[in-house]
């Protein structure tokens, strides 16, 4: 990645790392609402008990957020490595039967006390900081690199592996390789490409219910009524939306029609509710907050920044990607949250915490000396 010169670049927090997900969130907690809120009437005689429930994970985030940013930067290489061994541990905790916690079919939630959160979230996070300080603590040839980002790689995904979650697996294993990419280049990714493909290949077919969420992808009115349900209930959802929405509460398939509205396809219901403009502001959002994490990332003078910038900003685009495609049916579904859009409050405080980074980067983006 090119980087720019300190003098081209004004020092302090770019306002719009933080103000489109601002933005985003609020559109979220919306969407939330609306969503929710006749299933929310229903259990609580309150509408919007769950738009108000993420309104509460936006405030914890916030407050992440500015713990985050205060870090000093200077101890950012040295807490990179007990901030993955803590998450790695999550992670294996999570698979424990006392304190972990089964649901849909996969372990990923972890409880302690009268908290449960997803420990994934923290280990992507652990993942993209503690590569990016291994592949820049020193000069590498791209072979030690690519055996350093193997060997992390694999420690990583054994537990998330294990849950089972292929989704994050494949986010993971996208996340260490683009981090690998932007410093050393595309031949050995690529070279690996075979054997990768080999050990997804057989990692779907040595389970039924993956196979079935490949042929939905496929050809989803094949099993209109089990396998292929969700994925056509969200194209119904983008049917029934045309142009211009059908306005904001008044969508029918949150009607317990689409399944995981308001997590997984809650773009499935922005999509019928809002229509093409809206599903385009938040696409476009998305897509100018990329713009400037990349400008963020070229005005780093310490490798080590700017790699976690670019690891960062990687590690919200990604899932954008994967639940946009997933929901268009451009991909195959892994119940993949839209980042700040979807419910729930792991995802949401995690991103935030990401924000807060950034905007640290950001504060020092381009001053020299900045301590080790």
């Amino acid at each position: 990645m090119e980087r720019e010169s300190p003098d081209q670049v004004r020092c302090g927090p770019d306002p719009f790392i933080w103000a489109i997900p601002l933005v985003l969130t609020g559109l979220g907690i919306l969407m939330i609402s609306s969503t929710t809120s006749y299933r929310s009437l229903a259990l609580f005689g309150n509408p919007f008990v769950f738009g108000l429930r993420q309104l509460q994970f936006l405030g914890i985030g916030l407050t992440a957020m500015v713990m985050t940013y205060m870090i000093p930067l200077g101890w950012l290489r040295r807490l990179t490595a007990p901030f993955w061994v803590l998450a790695l541990v999550f992670t294996w905790l999570s698979l424990a039967p006392l304190v972990g916690h089964a649901a849909g079919g996969a372990s990923r939630w972890l409880r302690l006390g009268p908290f449960s959160f997803q420990p994934f979230e923290l280990l992507s996070l652990a993942s993209v900081a503690h590569l990016a300080n291994r592949l820049t603590v020193e000069e590498l040839t791209p072979k030690r690199a690519f055996t350093r980002t193997l060997l992390l790689l694999s420690l990583s995904v054994l537990p998330v592996l294990l849950q089972p979650d292929l989704g994050g697996t494949l986010l993971l294993t996208a996340l260490c390789m683009g981090l690998y990419v932007d410093h050393h280049g595309w031949r050995y990714p690529l070279g690996g490409g075979a054997g990768l493909a080999l050990i997804v290949t057989f990692l779907i077919r040595g389970e039924n219910y993956r196979l079935r969420r490949i042929w939905a992808f496929l050809d989803p009115w094949k099993d209109p009524r089990d396998s292929g349900f969700q994925v056509i209930q969200g194209l119904v959802a983008f049917a029934n939306g045309g142009f211009w929405g059908v306005g904001l509460g008044k969508g029918f398939q949150k009607l317990h029609y689409l399944p995981a509205s308001d997590t997984d396809f809650i773009f499935a219901v922005l999509a019928e509710e809002l229509g093409f403009p809206g599903t385009a502001l938040v696409l476009s959002l998305f897509a100018f907050w990329a713009f400037r994490v990349m400008k963020l990332a070229r005005t780093q003078t310490d490798s080590f920044f700017a790699l976690l910038v670019w690891g960062l900003g990687l590690s919200v685009l990604l899932p954008m990607i994967i639940n946009v495609g997933g929901v268009t049916k451009l991909l195959p579904l892994t119940g993949m949250p839209l980042p700040f859009l979807s419910y729930g409050g792991s995802s949401l405080v995690s991103m935030w915490i990401k924000i807060g980074l950034l905007l640290g980067l950001a504060k020092e983006s381009g001053r020299e000396g900045v301590p080790q």
